[in-house]
């Protein structure tokens, strides 16, 4: 055997035995395959959709993700100082000036304050990099635009939404948004998380962003902390035929990777502006034994293409403890109760208004 043969055989022996270091490494269950079992806090800095200063730039460099981190821990900690209890009244309906930080409900009238807020320390890293946004495809790290369906579907949604007026708007409408508990929205009835926390897909939010994965040879199940849901995944079986808030999922492995098919949605998925035809693949792998890789694609006539995105998993000791959404919800009752006081302010109005004038 001449010496450059003796180097090659040598080459091939050493990668051979690296390649079954690694293997003996991942943890596995007695079936051979990875454990996924363990409990993950996926809170992180990297939003969903990639902010547009970046443009298709998918990763930033360690002093950028720094600057990023610098700057939440700062807003934090100034929202945690203690409140001045000389301070005035806020406007009429809440502002944003008392939470500039947070878009939607956090500075109006029942919006959170920082205490409930746990969104991660940094951007997350894959393959050794920072990302600017858990999408990657589009590249511009963007949901795509909306079908013309889809645009259909996001006016519907948007009769939900109108500025607080103190005052009964809909009084004149046919349904108004009050009028039944079951026109209200999902997340609002405790009935999925805000945001698609359970998903599929599986996305981090502001806060709640424990998972406990438990796995057995013929399932996998993904316990959510909000609203406590778990996904129950066969994997020797076929999915389920009845239609679920979470849909129907049924996993199979391709190698080390868990490939998760979702389809057979409710009229309403958690994932806003979905419809019933939406189908989630997932492909859950792990990256070393404290960390999943957690990927997603998303297909949906109510967007013009695909979309698909992934971030990390990281292992973590502390506990989960219980979303208690429908225990301790007085809102949902609040709400109606105060529409019909609403109505019954707006209908003696209009009596005042009608009553013709006492005679001279």
């Amino acid at each position: 055997m001449g010496s450059h043969q003796v180097i090659s055989a040598a080459t091939a022996l050493i990668v051979i035995l690296l390649g079954t270091s690694v293997q003996a490494d991942t943890k596995r269950t007695a079936g051979g395959q990875p454990d996924l079992t363990g409990t993950y806090n996926v809170a992180t800095l990297t939003p969903l959709q990639r902010p547009k200063r970046y443009g298709d730039k998918l990763t930033i460099t360690p002093t950028e993700a720094q600057q990023i981190s610098e700057y939440w821990a700062a807003n934090l900690a100034k929202d945690a100082t203690p409140s001045n209890p000389d301070r005035d009244a806020p406007p009429e309906g809440g502002a944003e000036i008392y939470a500039p930080e947070f878009s939607g409900a956090a500075g109006k009238v029942g919006g959170y304050n920082a205490f409930y807020v746990d969104i991660g320390e940094s951007n997350f890293k894959l393959d050794g990099e920072y990302r600017t946004s858990i999408i990657t495809q589009p590249a511009n790290g963007r949901m795509p635009s909306l079908s013309l369906r889809g645009m259909q579907a996001a006016k519907a949604l948007q009769a939900f939404y109108h500025e607080n007026t103190g005052t009964a708007w809909w009084i004149d409408l046919p349904q108004g948004p009050y009028d039944d508990p079951e026109l209200r929205p999902l997340a609002e009835r405790c009935i999925l998380g805000f945001g698609s926390t359970s998903g599929p897909p599986a996305l981090p939010v502001m806060y709640n962003n424990f998972k406990r994965v438990v796995q057995t040879d013929d399932h996998v199940v993904i316990i959510n902390e909000m609203n406590h849901d778990a996904r129950v995944i066969p994997l020797k079986s076929q999915a389920t035929s009845t239609p679920s808030w979470l849909g129907a999922s049924v996993g199979h492995w391709e190698g080390d990777t868990l490939v998760i098919e979702t389809q057979n949605f409710r009229e309403e998925p958690g994932l806003t502006l979905a419809s019933q035809e939406l189908k989630v693949t997932e492909r859950i792998s792990r990256i070393d034994n404290n960390t999943l890789r957690y990927a997603f694609t998303v297909e949906d006539p109510n967007w013009s293409e695909p979309w698909s995105g992934e971030y990390p998993w990281p292992a973590t000791n502390e506990k989960m403890y219980e979303y208690a959404c429908h225990e301790g919800n007085y809102a949902l009752g609040g709400i109606l109760r105060g529409a019909r006081l609403l109505e019954r302010e707006a209908v003696a109005q209009s009596e005042a208004d009608n009553d013709p004038a006492p005679a001279e």
